[in-house]
């Protein structure tokens, strides 16, 4: 692991000092570590969420939670001053002189001055708006708004006064991935829009003030905000063709001619990654900066324009949530570790020792670096998994152990602070999180085993999981299964398939027939079931028969906990409903639980803290005994 253990950590030349049983914050006072519990886990949110390097490249503006509370925070670039809370919202922008932002805050923009007391109001409407960004001139603000029954792009005033809608339909109400993008002479807008077909995210651009609409891409899918070359020539992605798979986390970065929307795949020797289209590309002198993940862990990557040899910029260990860069070519980015919270960090044009910014996350009490290791499935490939064991870990001692299985399918899991393990850990269990077949990170041909075999060839590496904990010298003979999302998928496709291997299993938002859930979920679900599975079901019947756990439930010996929220669209309800009509149907033994109004990711903290509340409790009845 690339990263220091948290009990020998020293940082020169800051504030922060692990080891001592002391951490020292942003105003110099001592801070005690933070109990490790569901509650704590499920309420705080302290650390820095995004940034925005203002033109002169003198501020940064980091939405996050520190010190202050949660909100916009002003820091100096040259780290001469702690943070200062400036405002309270978020998706903060800012004007070309550097001296104002545009921001959100409860579900209008604002903006404000630097040093300025009180913000401006600029909308005031009942629908959602969000992402705004500032024209080249400071006249305009574009954002994205819902008023319209689809996220259309408005623009208003800078000062304040009617929006107007500049697109038509741009995509669907539930689907607020990216922002708009302005040219750099402020005549165009490039964005991202199904318009010309359901199934597709093509790039398009609008002339502002004709407000007429052409089409660009339409060979990939794309899967980042568009950024504008310096000139206005070209756009700059990620995307992945339309030929192959629509992918998540290795993307193949483009450029798309603005004038003819001629596409052109950047030749380089590594992939980008969009982080489930959080991500984007930035332009910085006459390279390309991106992120890339490797076996968990995501850096910022440069590249020439025109292709050549990637090269590697940070190595920060743990994972980039996402990045700025200024016209001289300062790089600011928000980075967090397996122990670190997320914080801002600088790098100076033409390299530097990384600085650390903020002082934002809490310390968490009893965290540890998880080992990093492999085990070998069934076909004799090597999946990477991270061990996490429990404090005062004898290898004479016997214990419970779990397998998690990550979210996504196409994603990973990364060295972040993954609080769940590691609060499991601490109540006594060995938890091996896996990266299994069908993940990023590993390259194409690894994510390409899970094409056509969804739920299957992935449910047998974290069977081989289970078996391997359980031949450890200090396993208690119990071990047990549980996951979120793909997760969920993966926890009831395990123990359908390999009724054996565990003793108690936690699917959570999962989907277990996806012929069923290729009806009822929304876009981006169907999209995904689609591609996943070369078709949709009508034309590939044996492909959705291979990923079909619901019709091998009746397989199951494994006790198990299934639990839903009740209005989830991605993971659709009724795949709860089926499982637990199909469980009943089979006698077997289980126990279930739903969320009203949650959809996939809950937004109640206290149905969060319920949720893992029942975990733990499920899994100590089965696991202890």
């Amino acid at each position: 692991m690339a990263r220091t253990a948290l009990g020998s950590l020293l940082r020169f030349g800051t504030s922060l000092v692990f080891g001592g049983g002391v951490f020292l914050g942003s105003r110099g006072l001592a801070q005690a570590p933070v109990p490790l519990t569901i509650e704590n886990i499920q309420t705080r949110n302290r650390g820095a969420a995004d940034v925005a390097i203002s033109p002169d490249g003198k501020w940064i503006a980091t939405t996050g939670s520190g010190a202050e509370g949660p909100g916009i925070y002003l820091v100096p670039v040259d780290g001469t001053a702690a943070p200062k809370l400036w405002t309270k919202g978020s998706a903060a922008a800012w004007f070309p002189d550097s001296r104002h932002l545009v921001f959100s805050r409860d579900n209008d923009l604002w903006s404000v001055p630097i040093g300025a007391a009180t913000a401006t109001r600029l909308t005031e409407d009942q629908a959602d708006e969000r992402a705004p960004q500032v024209s080249p001139d400071g006249s305009q603000v574009a954002f994205y708004s819902t008023r319209s029954g689809y996220q259309d792009i408005w623009l208003v005033p800078s000062g304040g006064g009617p929006a107007r809608r500049l697109t038509d339909s741009a995509t669907a109400v539930d689907d607020p991935r990216f922002l708009p993008a302005w040219s750099p002479d402020g005549k165009q807008i490039a964005y991202i829009s199904n318009r010309g077909d359901d199934w597709s995210d093509d790039l398009w651009v609008t002339e502002v003030e004709a407000r007429t609409h052409r089409q660009l891409s339409r060979g990939f899918m794309a899967s980042t905000t568009p950024t504008w070359s310096p000139d206005g020539r070209s756009i700059a992605l990620l995307g992945t063709s339309k030929q192959g798979y629509w992918y998540e986390d290795l993307a193949d970065l483009y450029t798309v001619d603005a004038a003819t929307g001629a596409e052109r795949v950047v030749p380089m020797q590594v992939f980008g990654s969009d982080w489930l289209h959080s991500q984007r590309v930035r332009y910085a002198g006459g390279a390309l900066l991106f992120p890339y993940l490797e076996r968990g862990v995501m850096n910022l990557w440069s590249v020439p324009a025109g292709g050549g040899v990637a090269t590697r910029v940070t190595h920060l260990g743990g994972t980039i949530r996402n990045f700025d860069v200024s016209a001289g070519g300062d790089i600011v980015l928000v980075q967090t570790g397996p122990t670190d919270g997320a914080e801002v960090f600088q790098l100076r044009m033409g390299g530097s020792v990384p600085k650390r910014l903020t002082r934002f996350a809490d310390r968490w009490a009893g965290l540890q670096v998880p080992k990093e290791i492999s085990y070998r499935s069934f076909d004799g490939l090597w999946i990477q998994g991270f061990l996490y064991l429990p404090p005062g870990f004898r290898a004479g001692g016997k214990y419970p152990s779990l397998v998690n299985v990550h979210g996504g399918g196409t994603n990973s899991y990364l060295q972040v602070q993954n609080l769940t393990e590691q609060y499991l850990a601490t109540k006594g269990y060995v938890v091996l999180a896996i990266n299994y077949r069908g993940g990023s990170g590993f390259g194409r041909a690894f994510q390409d085993l899970s094409i056509n075999d969804w739920a299957n060839g992935q449910a047998h590496d974290a069977a081989e999981a289970g078996t391997f904990l359980r031949a450890q010298p200090w396993s208690s003979g119990k071990v047990g299964i549980y996951g979120y999302s793909y997760g969920g998928i993966m926890s009831m496709a395990t123990i359908a398939r390999f009724p054996k291997v565990f003793d108690a299993a936690v699917p959570m938002a999962g989907i277990y027939d996806f012929g069923d859930a290729y009806a009822t979920a929304d876009r981006l679900g169907r999209i995904f079931t689609k591609t996943g599975h070369g078709g949709a079901p009508a034309d590939r019947p044996d492909v959705y028969a291979v990923s079909n756990t619901l019709a091998r439930i009746r397989n199951v010996t494994t006790p198990l906990l299934i639990m839903h929220g009740e209005a989830d669209v991605r993971a659709p309800f009724h795949q709860f409903q089926l499982a637990v009509d199909t469980l009943k149907a089979y006698h077997k033994t289980f126990e279930s639980k739903t969320f009203p109004g949650e959809p996939h990711g809950f937004r109640n903290p206290a149905n969060r803290i319920e949720l893992y509340r029942r975990l733990e409790s499920f899994l100590d009845r089965y696991l202890r005994r």
